[in-house]
């Protein structure tokens, strides 16, 4: 072979190796501009989605751009994810969960009266002064509120649930099993504020079934149903009268019309007095006709309202139902349990048939003990109870036995007082309406106002 031969056939290979790698690189450079167009057409698309996210969510916001994107559309998803929980039924869900942000259902706000010569009531409302003071307050009107929605959410499912037939004891086993878990029960902190009465046709108050009690709901019985729920001590103290029975409605009516008189009445610097007196005046214009027989609706003289403080449910003022009562006043962030009771009877009660609440004295000092089970006792309701009202079958709860000896050994020592039922005649009817109200320094508030009543 000659030297050119050579040098040909060396060139042709060197020709379609250049050949080789201009093509690879063609393809290459192809793949890479497909792929390029393909992810541009992939980042359009995503653009939008989140571009349409971002105006649904925010639609008032600037649009920012990439990954600030995806951080706006996690933050939005949170806001969204911390609304209300909605309650179940029964209701178990703790209060506190259903509000996140903490803050509390207001009750219904009222004017306080002003009096015929009161120009300082009239100032009251628009008092710069009066404004701040409500603003310093706010945290204690959100815990005495949360207690509130624990006890409207309480007794509406009572109302729906409770029907004849069955035992009361059940009956407030299941009130305060609701109203434990709604309220979020923690010792002292917050509970309930007194057992559930459930007093029955004559009884007008202070009855709950002790254990083996096995009274039965009746469908003609007229039951007081009272309850109290708390927070750190702010206590909602609210009844109801519950019946089945249509021809028991003048009653009621009469007795919640009361009620709302003597709430429209209270406020700041009202009488006590003027109070009982318009509460009487409504209560005995109202009559219910039973078995052929016209009864007037008469107030019940020895039972009244009264003021509350932190863990302690009767704090020194009462609100009478009758005229004639004391001329004292109502002060300034006071709060007061308007309760007003009818009867049919003598309007009168006295105290019969078993106890089953008992309270600890506010006001006892150290009083020496000798039995070592009245010691041990005393140390169960100081931590359990403090100064609020408690009952034998939460001792029973609690796993105390055998404890009517020292329990009447501590009431002979003055150091906790029995409260026992509290009766009207044998064969009439009571009923009861209660609500607590605040008097705020702007405005009077019936915390525990609800849907119901």
């Amino acid at each position: 072979m000659s030297a050119e031969g050579v040098t040909d056939d060396i060139d042709d290979i060197v020709n379609s190796i250049e050949n080789v790698d201009i093509n690879q690189e063609k393809k290459k450079k192809k793949k890479n501009k497909q792929k390029k167009k393909k992810e541009e057409a992939e980042a359009e698309t995503n653009g939008d989605n989140e571009s349409e996210t971002l105006n649904e969510t925010t639609p008032n916001e600037a649009k920012p751009d990439g990954d600030a994107t995806q951080v706006k559309k996690k933050k939005n998803k949170k806001k969204k994810d911390a609304g209300p929980t909605q309650q179940t039924d029964p209701p178990t869900l703790p209060i506190s969960q259903l509000f996140p942000t903490g803050q509390y259902p207001v009750g219904q706000i009222m004017d306080h009266p002003i009096g015929q010569t009161d120009a300082k009531a009239k100032d009251r409302f628009g008092s710069e002064e009066a404004r701040a003071i409500d603003r310093l307050q706010l945290d204690m009107y959100n815990d005495i509120r949360q207690a509130a929605e624990a006890h409207r959410q309480t007794r509406q499912h009572i109302q729906r649930w409770a029907k004849p037939g069955m035992k009361m004891i059940d009956i407030c086993e299941e009130l305060e099993k609701t109203a434990r878990s709604l309220i979020n029960e923690n010792g002292l902190e917050a509970g309930l504020a007194f057992p559930t009465g459930c007093s029955r046709n004559h009884v007008a108050a202070h009855y709950t079934p002790n254990a083996g009690d096995t009274t039965v709901l009746e469908y003609d019985d007229v039951v007081k149903m009272d309850f109290g729920t708390h927070i750190k001590g702010r206590i909602i103290d609210c009844a109801w009268t519950m019946t089945f029975n249509d021809k028991f409605d003048p009653l009621l009516k009469g007795v919640q019309e009361a009620t709302e008189m003597g709430i429209k009445t209270a406020g700041i610097d009202a009488r006590l007095c003027d109070i009982g007196a318009a509460i009487q005046e409504v209560m005995e214009s109202h009559e219910i006709e039973l078995e052929g027989k016209v009864y007037q609706v008469k107030s019940i003289r020895n039972l009244n309202g009264h003021s509350i403080s932190p863990y302690q449910i009767h704090s020194g003022k009462t609100v009478p139902i009758i005229k004639g009562g004391e001329t004292t006043i109502m002060e300034e962030n006071e709060f007061y349990a308007i309760e007003t009771f009818g009867s049919t009877g003598k309007g009168h009660v006295h105290e019969d048939m078993e106890c089953s609440h008992y309270m600890k004295n506010f006001d006892v000092g150290h009083v020496p003990l000798r039995l070592q089970k009245s010691k041990q006792l005393l140390n169960t309701i100081n931590k359990n109870f403090g100064t609020l009202a408690f009952c034998r079958r939460w001792l029973d709860r609690l796993g105390e036995t055998r404890y009517l000896m020292a329990l009447k050994d501590l009431g002979e020592k003055g150091i906790v007082d029995p409260y026992p039922p509290l009766v009207d005649i044998k064969g009439c009817y009571t009923a009861q309406y209660e609500h607590t109200i605040l008097l705020r320094p702007t405005c009077k508030e019936v915390i525990s106002r609800g849907t119901d009543y």
